[in-house]
């Protein structure tokens, strides 16, 4: 049997532009003569699941999906991804389903079983879970279909899960597994997926044909990489990453390797994420242009080269806006990055903005000494002017904040907080660091010159709110910083276990509660692109007001 695997970028409830890019791929598959074509889960609404579920309207527009289809698997097998209505009153309305269009009918449906809830998954809130188990039948070969999720709970580790779906079709000696997935992107998740598909070929000794989406939805990103496994376990076939892709395999013929990716490094990974993260981000609503705050520094340099890959530097505009308290060689570090990449930018100056507002407060603030207000009302005015250029040229607003400074609160709601989309809110200072490195060796091999100027790279980092400022006046060093903090966040553990990894304690007690204590902040930043494990926004639900 000859499979073809369709690793497609989809927009969230956009019926005909996904239903266009599946019927693409079932005309090419067609013609190379496949007997079956593969697509991910849930591509005909793209994933993931939304309150759009909630709307009737949005369901009825799968049916106008499923009449455009069923011609085409007259001459080829279907399987798409759509959520199915629950027959039954009792429990949720919809199942997370994978559908078998064939001979001008739905010939075949699968429902997922198990419906992840944790980190960015929230899926009990929609689906019901299947409960029925049968393979389905096409060609004279059974198919053990299954969607996402339903393979990762090998050997049932997993206690929320009652059932593993493999353990119950394997019961009907099926030929092949197939996996309708659609898998997010951290910078290990790559790895992990592979390891899953192997795992379970080697159990149930049965091929796997494993079809993920790609492309960005907000925040989270999708990176690919669609593979078919032997029964062996060895991963014989894969996609592109981080594009969409096309390719059949011949299941006659998968006894050795046919075309495996390179392993990308993880900066790399990550680069590729933060590029399609923007660049689908602006596509899918339809916006060209973006503006960001550029200070001279190593953040906001380094979202310049990422937005500038992702949109044309053409379509990133900078806007400098020194301040009394601004050095020359951060103003000429900016201009120099804008000239690297041939991107446009204005220079507005905000010393007489914030002298004025000085002199509006001094009634109020009379003798009352100068702290950490009047360098917040300089990030205010820059918040201000940059909001002002959006709205005027219809540019949106890229924020620069790092993870770092996103973690500990060290930035300023309404002014360098703000923006439409975050593009370094899940890259730690030393990770800003070392995509800045990265990027330059990849412009000196391609260009022969540096896009990020060394002396933004190497000089101590400054917010230059107020004389002789450094972040470290504030915060411990960025390598101990964020080594506390990944294991804090990414890794989720108390103090004690911090504390006993070799941390001293006043220093983790004082960095939980800096943490702690800015979660107010952090339900007010833009959406940021995952590229880890654990990101903030949707998928680190932890309250505002609470003492743990």
């Amino acid at each position: 049997m000859k499979i073809a695997l369709a690793q497609q970028n989809y927009i969230l409830g956009d019926f005909e532009y996904n239903t266009g890019r599946i019927i693409r791929d079932i005309l090419r598959a067609i013609e190379a003569q496949a007997d079956l074509i593969v697509f991910s889960e849930l591509c005909l609404t793209g994933y993931p699941p939304t309150d759009f579920f909630y709307f009737e309207e949005y369901y009825s527009k799968l049916e106008d999906c499923f009449e455009r289809l069923k011609p085409y698997s007259q001459h080829i097998g279907i399987f798409v991804g759509a959520p199915r209505k629950n027959p039954i009153k009792e429990g949720k309305d919809y199942f997370n389903s994978a559908f078998l269009l064939h001979n001008g009918k739905i010939e075949g449906i699968t429902d997922k079983t198990l419906l992840p809830t944790y980190d960015i998954f929230d899926e009990y809130r929609y689906f019901e879970p299947n409960n029925t188990f049968k393979c389905i039948e096409f060609k004279k070969r059974k198919l053990a279909v299954t969607i996402c999720e339903d393979i990762w709970d090998i050997n049932a580790e997993n206690p929320i899960y009652l059932k593993t779906p493999l353990e119950e079709l394997i019961k009907e000696s099926p030929d092949y597994i197939i996996n309708l997935s659609a898998s997010p992107f951290s910078y290990s998740q790559s790895e992990e997926r592979k390891k899953v598909v192997r795992e379970n070929c080697l159990i149930y000794k049965m091929p796997m044909v494993y079809v993920s989406s790609v492309g960005a939805q907000t925040d989270l990103v999708f990176d690919g990489g669609s593979m078919v496994s032997n029964a062996q376990g060895e991963i014989i076939y894969e996609l592109k990453y981080f594009q969409e892709d096309f390719g059949i395999v011949d299941m006659n013929e998968i006894s050795s390797a046919i075309q495996i990716q390179p392993v990308l490094e993880k900066v790399e990974r990550k680069h590729q994420a933060l590029v399609m993260g923007i660049r689908d981000y602006f596509q899918k609503l339809k916006m060209t242009k973006a503006v960001l705050g550029l200070s001279g520094g190593i953040d906001s340099a380094l979202t310049l080269a990422i937005a500038a890959e992702a949109l044309g530097p053409e379509n990133v505009l900078s806007v400098l806006m020194p301040s009394q308290h601004s050095s020359q060689h951060s103003v000429d570090d900016a201009l120099q990055i804008c000239e690297n990449l041939g991107s446009p930018y204005n220079i507005i100056a905000i010393k007489d903005d914030y002298e004025a507002i000085i002199s509006s407060l001094q009634p109020m603030f009379e003798g009352k000494k100068e702290d950490v207000t009047e360098e917040n009302i300089q990030a205010r005015i820059r918040g201000l002017l940059l909001m002002a250029v959006s709205n005027k040229f219809g540019h949106f607003l890229l924020n620069t904040s790092n993870k770092s400074e996103v973690a500990v609160g060290y930035g300023t709601l309404y002014g360098d907080m703000c923006g439409a989309l975050a593009v370094l809110g899940d890259i730690y200072k030393t990770e800003v660091y070392a995509m800045c490195d990265f990027i330059n060796k990849k412009a000196q091999k391609e260009k022969g010159h540096d896009i990020i100027p060394q002396h933004t790279i190497i000089k101590p980092p400054s917010a230059e709110l107020r004389p002789g400022q450094k972040d470290q006046d504030s915060l411990p060093p960025y390598e101990v910083l964020d080594a506390i903090l990944y294991l804090y966040i990414n890794k989720e553990m108390g103090l004690e276990e911090v504390v006993e990894s070799g941390f001293e304690r006043s220093l983790v007690e004082r960095v939980f509660s800096m943490v702690n204590r800015n979660e107010f902040k952090r339900f007010q930043t833009p959406p940021i692109i995952r590229v880890s494990s654990k990101a903030f926004g949707f998928g680190r639900r932890i309250p505002i007001v609470a003492k743990f």
